[in-house]
């Protein structure tokens, strides 16, 4: 009986075999998810986008963003334990989307849209990409702290969301 060999890591010329191989190797990687979110019980969040720029994703949650939203409360404490005292932990968040907005400001003013080439625009998505994730992170915090609650999400199990390339 003949043992198949390591895979040798590098692209895949042949794009029918690499969509064939993106797809085996994709449910596998689900598959994976799933077991470790069950048998550990851990809350798992998978998002992949074929090449084709479709998006697949799993979450063992109720939803991708809720587990998306606990990640970012949980960088934004990190971030903000090693800045160091609290009175700059609590400023810090609304300086940086300050900064952020700033740098948007500044940009619009440089540069017209229309004449922008696909690099500075990308620049400017993931300034205002970044801008709105820290404000929905703050705005959460903001939430949490008012209502005095830690965690309003109710678990449905896991939902997988798989298209078929």
């Amino acid at each position: 009986m003949a043992r198949r060999g390591r895979v040798q890591l590098r692209r895949i010329e042949d794009k029918a075999s690499r969509q064939v191989r993106f797809s085996k190797r994709r449910a596998g990687l689900f598959k994976k998810a799933f077991e470790l979110a069950l048998l550990c019980d851990a809350e798992v969040a998978l998002l992949v986008f074929s090449p084709a720029g479709k998006l697949y994703e799993y979450s063992s949650s109720s939803s991708i963003e809720g587990t998306y939203d606990r990640y970012q409360q949980f960088a934004g404490a990190r971030r903000n334990m090693n800045e160091g005292d609290a009175s700059s932990n609590n400023e810090g968040g609304s300086s940086n989307i300050q900064s952020r907005l700033r740098e948007i400001a500044d940009w619009s003013l440089q540069s017209n849209a229309d004449e922008s080439d696909a690099n500075k625009l990308e620049k400017l998505e993931k300034l205002l990409t970044d801008a709105l994730r820290s404000t929905k992170s703050k705005k959460m915090v903001v939430k949490q702290n008012s209502s005095g609650s830690t965690s309003g999400e109710s678990s449905n199990g896991s939902r997988a969301q798989e298209g078929r390339a």
